[in-house]
């Protein structure tokens, strides 16, 4: 359940540089919860072709993290943030994010 979380933390902040076809492919998995046999069916492709892309893409959002690390930042903000007293400040730095 943790790594469904955290892929679909890291399509919310790499989605758009996936292609329009992964991006659909990894909605109808993650958000809509078809199966591999479901969007195969759907999108007249094989089972093992609709596995293949979702793996492609769990791979290219995990290097995307990797490399710009914006999940991994975004979550060290929070943590200054829930320790930062001046609600102001506060609510400010939540508004960036």
């Amino acid at each position: 359940m943790e790594k469904f979380i955290y892929l679909n933390n890291l399509y919310d902040l790499y989605g758009l540089l996936l292609t329009k076809k992964q991006q659909l492919y990894f909605e109808e998995y993650y958000f809509n919860n078809l199966s591999y046999g479901e969007i195969s069916e759907k999108y007249q492709i094989s089972r093992n072709a609709c596995f293949r892309q979702l793996k492609i893409i769990e791979n290219k959002l995990l290097e995307y993290e990797e490399k710009l690390k914006l999940f991994y930042k975004k979550e060290k903000i929070n943590d200054i943030i829930k320790n930062i007293d001046d609600s102001k400040i506060k609510e400010e730095l939540n508004n960036l994010l």
